[in-house]
């Protein structure tokens, strides 16, 4: 009797061991993904300072225009894709062109709100040009999962996961090994020395619009394909912006590092949490995350530090 309640026992420690684990594998996966959205908000902030409270709903934007190219229109997916990557790297273009640059000099807060107004604006214009009701991407995953040990990870992530490394890659390799990235990284370091080198900033803030916009895209694909497109994808910007503040706003090996983090902590929160709250642990975990690092580590994990000179 002793021997069967203590497999018993052992048997219940082991499930809830393979039930962490899934989570925290889970977690990984679906952070990669945030990580690869935040790079917007970290390129975006670097170049110019700004913080763009519209890259949610550019990560909705690009995921409805992939879908229409896509579905409605019925093209090939490399086409569809190819064409949705153009068309989403000129909205960054255009955006930044008509709403940020003429804002040059003036305070910043003008552009933070500027930013708020854009992402009002597409909030309401997405649902006019494509509707509100949910849309599917056709499936280009396999059917079922893929066993590690004890634990299953759906084809779903397992691809999302490994096209969001690839993403984040091309991305790192972009800014550290091509002139357009160290250009980028030349304007991040500062913009009059940039322009003292003959570095026309201008020109940058436009690429680092577009890259934004199109790593949004990505996001919003990957994400799109786990669950559903529709207008209403906009929140995830709030989910990502965490990432983007536990990891510093002008880190991006900290958006990297802190998306598994987010991921991770936010899929707990709904295994552990839902059950007792009865539903919404994991929608307020990455709030709370926000709040304690402003609280405790402000500048992020990776953030620079800025030296006053007295």
């Amino acid at each position: 009797m002793g021997e069967t309640i203590r497999s018993d026992a052992n048997y219940e420690q082991s499930l809830e061991m393979d039930f962490f684990l899934q989570m925290v594998l889970s977690g990984v996966m679906l952070g990669s993904v945030y990580s690869l959205v935040a790079l917007g908000f970290v390129v975006i902030y670097k170049s110019s300072g700004v913080i763009n409270f519209a890259q949610g709903h550019l990560l909705a934007l690009g995921a409805l225009i992939l879908w229409t190219f896509w579905v409605a229109l019925g093209l090939p997916i490399w086409l569809g894709a190819l064409l949705a990557i153009m068309l989403n790297g000129l909205i960054g273009v255009i955006i930044e062109h008509l709403t940020i640059r003429p804002l040059t000099g003036q305070p910043l807060m003008a552009v933070i709100v500027m930013t708020i107004g854009l992402a009002a604006f597409l909030a309401s214009l997405m649902p006019c040009v494509f509707g509100a009701v949910e849309q599917a991407y056709p499936s280009i995953f396999p059917v079922g999962g893929l066993r590690i040990f004890r634990l299953i990870v759906s084809y779903e992530y397992l691809f999302s996961f490994l096209m969001a490394l690839g993403m984040v890659g091309i991305f790192l390799y972009f800014f550290h090994r091509t002139k357009l990235g160290l250009l980028m990284r030349a304007v991040a370091d500062g913009h009059d020395s940039a322009r003292s080198c003959g570095v026309k900033v201008g020109i940058i803030f436009r690429w680092t619009w577009a890259i934004a916009s199109i790593s949004a895209m990505v996001g919003g694909f990957l994400l799109g394909s786990i669950a559903s497109v529709s207008p209403s994808m906009t929140y995830i910007g709030m989910r990502v912006f965490p990432v983007v503040i536990l990891g510093g706003l002008d880190s991006i090996t900290g958006c990297i590092i802190a998306g598994p983090i987010v991921g991770v902590l936010e899929l707990l929160a709904t295994g552990y949490g839902d059950p007792i709250t009865h539903g919404g642990a994991g929608d307020v975990m990455p709030y709370i995350i926000i709040l304690l690092t402003l609280v405790f580590k402000p500048r992020g994990l990776f953030g620079e530090k800025e030296i006053e000179r007295i």
